[in-house]
């Protein structure tokens, strides 16, 4: 088996922690790794298949052999590095949303749009940890039956905003007596002029405002789907929320078709879907639920009901880990294809 050089780009991170570890889990074909970092992370050791590594400060020439190069360090690093990576060889796959929606980059999630790695030019980009696992769930049902709508209220965990949020939260829940006046510096952005505690609380705001009154947030899941999906007229709404969950997104998610459905007929859809597990008994209180999703690998899918007014529309309800499926996974299950496909 041919073996490649790989580079994650942020290692000490969370995700990129997790990278690390789906790349160890899922025996990727690593001749030699190289783990970078910026200077205040630099020289922390990091285990890898049994040896130890030291991780190094990022630099243009730290790409040199690279053939594989994992990003998650932040937008402002991914725009400076990506391209001196390509420059010197590597296929960059980038986990922040410095370029999903460049016309140049492919917006990949393999199990909906792996035909598009082929049109790569040496960046390919992974989306939106909300947009992934939604997509996940709803392509079966645009593929089987056509799709005119989505609209989707997410529920997300604070691990998306970073470490120092989960640590806000914990502290913040180890006083629910001063809940409402409890420190708070993290969110809904950490770069906002107002912050407000996440514990004993629902924060309806993910990323800055836009001047149509929707988030980044909710517009990268609204432009990231119709590109993923290859459709321009699809409508698609988005409201994102941030809760007192560590890690784990879920997300209420209703959809109109073209085509006649059944519930049973779009259960059986998420049945055959590659990464989805259908966990819809009702009767028995099974459903999906972001505490038992953590750490686990698939887009778990429940509560699905056809809609009381509109015979064409349904609900379902989708829960994801967002570090692993929604960040690290995807970008390693994207090098994973690359192999596949005879592309790289």
């Amino acid at each position: 088996m041919k073996t490649y050089n790989v580079a994650i780009m942020g290692a000490t991170g969370a995700v990129g922690q997790q990278m690390k570890d789906q790349l160890e889990k899922r025996k990727f074909p690593v001749k030699d790794i190289v783990f970078l970092s910026s200077s205040r992370s630099a020289g922390k050791e990091i285990r890898f298949n049994g040896k130890t590594f030291t991780v190094q400060e990022a630099k243009p020439e730290s790409f040199e052999g690279i053939d594989i190069a994992l990003f998650s360090a932040g937008g402002s690093v991914s725009e400076k590095f990506a391209p001196e990576a390509v420059k010197r060889g590597a296929i960059v796959i980038d986990n922040t949303s410095a370029f999903r929606m460049d016309k140049e980059v492919p917006l990949v999630v393999p199990e909906v749009n792996k035909s598009d790695l082929s049109l790569h030019k040496g960046i390919i980009a992974n989306p939106n940890c909300s947009t992934i696992q939604m997509v996940c769930a709803l392509q079966p049902l645009k593929e089987q039956f056509g799709m005119t709508k989505i609209v989707v209220s997410t529920y997300q965990a604070v691990s998306g905003a970073g470490i120092d949020a989960i640590n806000e939260l914990k502290a913040q829940s180890a006083d629910f007596d001063n809940a409402k006046t409890a420190d708070a510096n993290m969110l809904p952005v950490k770069s906002a002029a107002r912050h407000y505690p996440i514990a004993f609380n629902a924060i309806p705001q993910i990323d800055q405002f836009t001047d149509n009154g929707y988030t980044f947030e909710e517009m990268k899941m609204i432009n990231e789907t119709k590109k993923i999906m290859h459709d321009d007229s699809l409508a698609v709404a988005a409201t994102c929320v941030r809760l007192p969950v560590v890690t784990g997104h879920s997300e209420s998610v209703y959809v109109e078709l073209k085509g006649a459905a059944t519930v049973e007929q779009i259960k059986q859809a998420m049945v055959d879907a590659p990464g989805v597990e259908l966990m819809d008994d009702p009767s028995n209180q099974v459903y999906p639920m972001p505490l038992m999703a953590a750490g686990l690998d698939e887009v778990f899918v429940g509560r699905i009901r056809q809609d009381l007014d509109n015979p064409n529309g349904f609900h379902l309800w989708v829960v994801s880990d967002n570090l692993v499926k929604g960040a690290a996974l995807n970008s390693v299950q994207i090098a994973e294809a690359l192999i596949d496909e005879n592309i790289i």
